[in-house]
């Protein structure tokens, strides 16, 4: 038997990356797997190799969050799993941050966990049950430079799912947050990875799968009494 054998899972930003992998872990565990994404020519390769479901999905527009519960619970009748997991990495100091810069990373960093969480949250609530997975990050721990639009939304993810862990947590409705540090994804490839594999107790960076693994373990009833609280996946480098 798998971990989530009988759930429907939904993965946001899962064409790549730590999506793609949780993909890939929850359909091993036995879950019915939806993943979406703006990048469809990726999206559809990982669908069609993994053996999952594709959707195309801005997670900053609420009518298309709207539109893509709907397919899904058309299509199978429930959303037990929602992972928030898309996002960007746009990196500028305070007084380099332009508007541009601000709006799309709040757009979609935060206001897209909002949406999701919304738009989800009605259905979970009849179902009586329901896991909501936010990916935020170390960035939403501390304080890491360079990073002001970056770092004011995973503080923002943070803040969110305790309050909708507090509101939802009476419909059987858990929402947790993950904390990644340095992972080798797409969004890291640009960085000096040697100098802050450094700052890194354990001495290196994380492969995808290991924070797939967290989110696995929240998605299932493994986690059925874990709500409200933050996950660390970053080798010991917030401490």
């Amino acid at each position: 038997m798998g971990r989530l054998d009988g759930k429907v899972a939904v993965i946001t930003g899962g064409a790549r990356g730590q999506g793609a992998a949780e993909a890939e872990m929850f359909r091993d565990e036995g879950a019915q797997v939806v993943i979406t994404d703006v990048l469809d020519e990726e999206g559809g390769r990982t669908a069609a190799s993994l053996g999952v479901e594709f959707l195309h999905h801005d997670v900053s527009s609420a009518t298309a969050w709207d539109a893509v519960v709907a397919d899904i619970v058309s299509h199978h009748g429930r959303i037990d799993v929602l992972v928030n997991n898309a996002g960007i990495l746009r990196g500028a100091r305070l007084v380099n941050t332009s508007d541009d810069i601000w709006d799309q990373t709040v757009a979609i960093n935060q206001t897209g966990v909002f949406f999701g969480m919304r738009a989800v949250a009605p259905q979970m609530i009849e179902q009586g049950s329901g896991s909501i997975v936010n990916i935020s990050s170390v960035a939403g721990l501390e304080a890491t430079f360079a990073s002001m639009a970056y770092g004011a939304t995973k503080w923002a993810v943070r803040g969110m799912t305790k309050i909708a862990a507090l509101e939802l947590g009476r419909h059987n409705i858990r929402v947790n947050s993950i904390h990644p540090g340095l992972i080798n994804t797409d969004m890291t490839s640009e960085f000096d990875k040697d100098r802050m594999v450094r700052s890194i107790p354990m001495g290196r960076e994380a492969e995808p799968s290991e924070v797939a693994a967290v989110a696995l373990f929240l998605a299932s009833d493994d986690a059925s009494y874990c709500s409200g609280q933050e996950f660390t996946v970053d080798g010991g480098m917030h401490r």
